[in-house]
């Protein structure tokens, strides 16, 4: 709890707070705190996903959007904000039952006049409250589109809403030379122009719209006061089929296509809106998703396998309890699901990671290295090249029984594992007691939506980190459409996707999932860079015709 805010019995406490623009991670520090704490959250609609991710379970909302208030018993009710006003009133009813409210605003609560007057009716009636300032939009959206509001030769910014503005305000903007931040929508920012001309600005005067601003959906085009109802018209994005999207739009010099052009940082990014498919289970898709993210991607992750336990279990608990006893000298691990099933049983004997006391640990890859880490455990063994079995015995030491007390390895994995390093460490002089930790089964099938997604083209890249999730990937959902991108991670996933008829066009240089990822992204960057020399949009392969796309690995 925040040691500045009091605590009353029987006195509840709101958290008005902005939670920004919509990149979730523009929500401040200070917002995951107090969230963490709320006992209701009561969200605008459009920020709702942002900010539910880090309330407590008991703290949730529906698949509609309308946020839930937990009730003195502990269940849940809906809390539905169909109209603002009526926010207030249950602001301050679950704040009078003594709970911790959290009321998330788009942007920055401080520009929200609806949050103005539910703080007013929150001090009328003697009720704690505090605020948590967010990114505002109009300061935010402007930074994520590569126009700077000021510099050192410009000092006045003017904000206005397009829609609150009367005449007085246009004229004294219009009258002006300053920087002018014009919250509107698609279908009224042409008329805020207008209204800017006519009060005295130029035609000429540069001028930039962004819609979706800060997430993977924003889009900027670049005007002039005079020419933007032409410029949105030749983009056809009117009329919006999504309905009133709101814009931010910069009037200035500071808008000026040159300049954007050279700071366009967010949109320029090698992956800007790429929907790639990670067919992984969901536990290991997660890294390889927040590095797709980092280049603009937006992940979709489909499960192609599905781990279950060993059918019989006898095996792994006579391991583990030998391993406890100082039966081996190493134990081997070539998965994230292999160190999983392992802390398991560990869980279920009552251990920890100081039963590897003495023990030598071994880690196929960086990613298996993590989830030892993360478990409390450093592996001694991490392969320096190739991070597959094949890397792992190029670095693993031969036995040597002056030196080594116990021959023995103990290798947990799965049911359908080669024999690659069995047989590597036996050459070696090891004995291996290879133990099935676990199973993996193909996973059901997607959504239609997904599968129809895959099927049709709805997916600009798909990453293959193993010749069995394009054999799963094929099986459960379809061959992805000809102008999907297709990225594997080594040689024999790339032979096993050719052998369905799939067209590689990028090679990971390293069998590692970050590499995977970090290729698609050069990939991407050389595609757009093509594009922008050839004086051509930069476009999504999803939004190319079937056999348009290059051919080209990296």
């Amino acid at each position: 709890m925040n040691p500045t805010v009091p605590n009353h019995p029987g006195c509840g406490h709101v958290t008005f707070l902005g939670a920004g623009p919509g990149d979730p991670g523009l929500l401040t520090l200070r917002a995951v705190e107090a969230l963490a704490t709320a006992d209701v959250l009561i969200a605008d609609p459009q920020v709702l996903d942002v900010v539910r991710k880090h309330v407590r379970p008991g703290v949730a909302a529906d698949a509609q959007g309308a946020p839930r208030q937990a009730n003195a018993d502990g269940s849940s009710a809906t809390a539905a904000v169909p109209v603002l006003r009526d926010t207030a009133n249950l602001v301050m009813t679950a704040a009078r039952g003594g709970k911790r409210v959290v009321r998330a605003v788009a942007g920055d609560p401080g520009l929200d006049g609806y949050a103005a007057d539910e703080m007013v009716a929150c001090a009328a009636e003697g009720i704690l409250f505090e605020v948590v300032p967010g990114v505002a939009a109009a300061v935010g959206v402007p930074a994520y589109a590569g126009v700077p509001l000021r510099d050192a030769h410009s000092a006045d910014v003017r904000f206005v809403d397009a829609l609150a503005a009367d005449e007085r305000c246009w004229s004294e903007v219009g009258s002006s030379d300053a920087t002018a931040v014009v919250s509107a929508t698609l279908e009224t920012v042409a008329a805020a122009a207008g209204e800017l001309v006519a009060a005295g600005r130029k035609p000429d005067t540069p001028l930039t719209v962004t819609v979706g601003g800060t997430t993977t959906r924003q889009r900027t085009w670049t005007a002039t006061l005079g020419t933007i109802a032409q410029v949105l018209k030749a983009a056809k994005v009117l009329p919006s089929p999504q309905g009133a999207q709101p814009v931010i739009a910069v009037v200035g010099e500071q808008s000026a296509a040159g300049r954007r052009d050279q700071l366009s940082w967010f949109e320029s990014k090698p992956l800007f809106g790429w929907k790639v498919l990670v067919p992984r289970t969901k536990e290991q898709a997660a890294s390889l998703s927040d590095q797709l993210r980092s280049y603009g991607a937006v992940p979709s992750e489909v499960p192609t396998i599905a781990v279950e336990p060993p059918r019989t279990p006898q095996q792994m608990e006579r391991a583990v309890k030998g391993l406890v006893t100082g039966r081996y000298e190493w134990i081997a691990f070539t998965s994230v699901n292999a160190v999983k099933a392992v802390r398991e049983k560990f869980e279920e004997y009552g251990l920890d990671a100081r039963a590897f006391a003495g023990i030598k640990v071994a880690a196929v890859g960086e990613q298996t290295a993590k989830s030892l880490i993360d478990f409390g455990v450093k592996p001694d063994l991490v392969p320096s090249g190739e991070q597959s079995a094949a890397g792992l015995l190029e670095d693993w030491p031969p036995y040597d029984p002056v030196f080594d007390p116990i021959d023995r390895v103990f290798l947990p994995r799965a049911d359908i594992a080669t024999e690659t390093l069995v047989a590597g460490l036996i050459e070696l002089g090891w004995e291996v007691d290879d133990v099935t930790a676990y199973r993996t089964v193909r996973a059901s099938p997607p959504p239609a939506e997904t599968r129809e997604a895959i099927k049709g083209g709805g997916f600009d890249a798909v990453l293959f980190t193993s010749s069995s999730t394009v054999r799963n990937l094929v099986g459960i959902a379809g061959k992805p459409h000809n102008v999907t991108v297709i990225a594997c991670i080594g040689p024999a996933t790339a032979k096993t996707a050719e052998e369905h008829g799939l067209r590689v066009d990028v090679l990971s240089p390293e069998p590692s999932v970050l590499k995977l990822a970090e290729a698609l992204a050069d990939f991407g960057a050389a595609r757009r860079q093509a594009a922008i020399e050839a004086g051509e949009p930069v476009t999504r392969p999803s939004e190319r015709r079937p056999g348009s796309r290059r051919r080209a690995r990296s």
